[in-house]
Parts: C-alpha cells; sequence; structure tokens
C-alpha cells in the first residue's frame, strides 16, 4: 500500500534528481540539443512531464528516437555530455538544506538512492556541499538510469535498516516501485521530473513541497 501511515520514521532515503536536485530544466535543454540534432520535436516542460518515465529508453522512444536506425547508446551517452555542460546552471529546491538540516539534527539517518552514476553522483553532491548529511550516496555503475530497485535493496541489507521506520522520498513511478521492492513507505514530491496527475495515480501520496514532508515524520 503507498499511503503513508501515521508512525514514526527515523531512516530517510532520498532520491536526487527532481527530488533535492532541481534538474528539470537542464535535462530539457540537453534532450531538446539531441532532438535537433535528430529534426525531432522540442519538449516544453509540460510534455517532458508527462512523458518522462523509467527505464529512460522507453522516454527515448516515446519522444521520437528511433532505435532501429542507431543505437540507444548514441544518444545516452551524449546526453550525458550536454547533461554535465549544463550541470552548474542546476541547483537544490529552495528547501532542500533547511529540511536536511532540520533532519540531520533531530537525529534522522538519511541517504540517497539514485539512477545517477555513481562518481557523478558523489561529485555533484559534493559540488553543492550537503555530502556531510548522508550516512551513503547511492548511484549505479552505469550512465543509463536503469532501476536502481537492486541497489535499494542492498542498502537495506548493508545498512540494516528496519523496514517499517524507513521513508523513501521521490518524485518519479519509479520510486514508488522502488520503495515497494523495499517494503518500505513512500511519498512524492509534485515539482520535479512526473507531473502531479501521473504521480497521483494508484493513490500514492504526494506533496508539493520538501517541508510538507515533515508532517508525515
Amino acid at each position: 500500500m503507498n499511503l503513508i501511515s501515521t508512525k514514526k520514521y527515523k531512516n530517510i532515503i532520498w532520491d536526487w534528481n527532481g527530488t533535492l536536485l532541481n534538474d528539470v530544466a537542464i535535462c530539457i535543454n540537453a534532450m531538446n540539443i539531441l532532438l535537433e540534432e535528430r529534426d525531432l520535436p522540442q519538449l516544453t516542460e509540460d510534455k517532458y512531464r508527462n512523458v518522462f518515465t523509467f527505464p529512460v529508453k522507453s522516454y527515448y522512444k516515446i519522444i521520437g528516437f528511433d532505435f532501429s536506425v542507431e543505437d540507444f547508446n548514441v544518444p545516452a551517452l551524449k546526453f550525458i555530455d550536454y547533461y554535465q555542460e549544463l550541470f552548474s546552471e542546476a541547483s537544490l529546491f529552495a528547501d532542500a538544506k533547511t529540511v536536511l538540516n532540520e533532519l540531520h539534527d533531530n537525529n534522522y539517518n538519511q541517504y540517497i538512492l539514485s539512477a545517477m552514476e555513481q562518481n557523478n553522483l558523489r561529485l555533484s553532491v559534493k559540488n553543492l556541499n550537503i555530502d556531510n548529511y548522508f550516512i551513503e550516496i547511492i548511484g549505479i555503475n552505469n550512465h543509463f538510469a536503469h532501476s536502481k530497485i537492486e541497489r535499494g535493496l542492498e542498502l537495506i541489507i548493508k545498512a540494516e535498516l528496519d523496514r517499517s521506520s524507513t521513508l523513501m522520498v521521490g518524485d518519479t513511478l519509479h520510486d514508488i516501485d522502488v520503495a515497494n521492492a523495499m517494503g518500505i513507505d513512500c511519498i512524492l514530491i509534485s515539482k520535479g521530473h512526473q507531473s502531479e496527475n501521473i504521480l497521483r495515480a494508484n493513490g500514492n501520496s504526494v506533496v508539493n513541497s520538501l517541508l510538507d514532508i515533515k508532517e508525515f515524520l
């Protein structure tokens, strides 16, 4: 069941892109470069947030990429290049540091679980001066944003987390899938990579601000 219960949590597992990091605009801009190179229609923010999905290969197909013409790896790797060139334009969501600091001061155990490549993830978190808030920062071992379920299950075991006192915070339906596979509760933020209408499917718990998460703790 995806609705949040009234219990207290001790462990918070954060998604990164679109949850703590506001990188929606640079993802759109990077993708629009790829689309322009292939004479494909450009993305608006509304369109992007209504078509983005996991695995990202499916999203590429939805917006017009033809993998009978080119291998998925070609645009996927080029997207990473463009994304990294634009990364300095991304920033934390306005309330991110306030919430992280408050949870830290109240002795919550905080983790990041992301579909971002591990080394790039660690570097981006460090460059934004928030790495000290997290016990572990966990990404994946490639640039293709495949499922992070396996990494999440590894975290549960490695950190010996009590599932009943662990909450995941994300911004996509994939985060619900990950949380369900891990056997933990999940709450979604509506400001990230998928629209609020998509996130509310199946009665998922959705909030509009990071500050709103505190009411569930």
